[in-house]
């Protein structure tokens, strides 16, 4: 099985193509708020490298956030619409905070900015595959205080791509799908003060 996974949430814009439980292309880009620039070329760079058309992917896997705003749209976008071109192709995603953690063991933080001392955040058990700690906009220093081994941030972490392809969940309508926000844009907590 041919899959692509993306995330472009964070500061970090993570690209991967698997042909069943083989990495064929990894990429991390590290960008502020560019990764719209990239994430094209990146798709196209990984369908080079394992010398398929795009239309031959199998199953794209998109990170659904949280995170930010524009950044979780972008990969959702681009997942739904590789999705629609080709009946055959199927979509899955995965929560932004398990992408991160998914490289790492023990009980892993994950956890990206969200301004004013918050984070998006979650507390994974990767060994025994369980989530510590549901994810949430919470004060970062609320959450440091569940029990961990380590942290990831949005600017550092590694992805363990048969991780995510093993607990990714199957989206039965593609066109559907709408990002894991965990909060209202600024624009619409401004209109409801």
């Amino acid at each position: 099985m041919k899959t692509l996974i993306i995330d472009s949430a964070t500061n970090v814009l993570y690209t991967a193509l698997c042909f069943d439980d083989n990495i064929i292309y990894e990429s991390y880009v590290p960008g502020k708020h560019d990764h719209a620039s990239v994430i094209l070329v990146e798709v196209d760079k990984a369908c080079k490298k394992g010398n398929i058309e795009l239309l031959q992917i199998d199953r794209v896997i998109v990170g659904v956030g949280p995170g930010s705003y524009t950044g979780v749209r972008m990969a959702v976008a681009v997942g739904k619409m590789i999705a629609t071109l080709e009946e055959s192709i199927e979509l899955y995603t995965i929560s932004t905070l398990y992408l991160m953690a998914s490289g790492f063991e023990g009980t892993v933080l994950s956890r990206i900015d969200a301004r004013r001392g918050n984070v998006f955040g979650a507390i994974f058990d990767m060994d025994n595959n369980k989530i510590v700690v549901d994810e949430a906009l919470v004060e970062q220093l609320q959450l440091e205080q569940n029990f961990h081994t380590s942290v990831v941030t949005e600017n550092e972490y590694k992805v363990n791509p048969i991780v995510v392809m093993t607990n990714a969940k199957k989206v039965v309508e593609p066109r559907t799908l709408v990002p894991n926000y965990l909060r209202q844009t600024e624009a619409e907590r401004n209109c409801n003060v």
